[in-house]
């Protein structure tokens, strides 16, 4: 396949789909600036949990709670993506409706981390004090 092909068949090797991945990934970083604040976020708590040195159970929970939200801003984009493709930029209540859940889905999973964030850097906090 030629530098300027376009792939239109399953990935032939781990390498491919490697690659393809950190497309994405890519993609997600540049172009989406609600991606770019929740990675902004989630550096902040890692720097947190470091400064607060907190155990290994809350270093858990704090990762889950920042995976969970990336993976749910991931799944808004592409939910996003494939309804503007399928409804070209007509307005469709039904593409308002998953564009509205999925959006709903990332809030979730930030309260989510939010809920987490409270209880595991407050207690860190407070044993930081005393």
């Amino acid at each position: 396949m030629g530098l300027n092909d376009k792939q239109t068949t399953k990935n032939k090797n781990f390498l491919q789909s490697f690659g393809h991945a950190m497309n994405g990934i890519y993609c997600l970083v540049t172009t989406e600036r609600n991606f770019r604040k929740h990675l902004v976020f989630a550096t902040l708590a890692v720097i947190l949990g470091f400064l607060l040195q907190i155990n290994l159970d809350q270093w858990l929970w704090v990762i889950f709670a920042l995976f969970a939200v990336i993976s749910a801003e991931s799944l808004n984009t592409i939910v996003e993506a494939v309804v503007d493709l399928i409804v070209d930029h007509k307005y469709d209540p039904l593409a308002k409706r998953a564009k509205d859940v999925a959006a709903g889905g990332v809030l979730l999973s930030a309260l989510f981390a939010v809920i987490i964030g409270l209880i595991v850097f407050g207690q860190a906090l407070l044993a930081f004090i005393k």
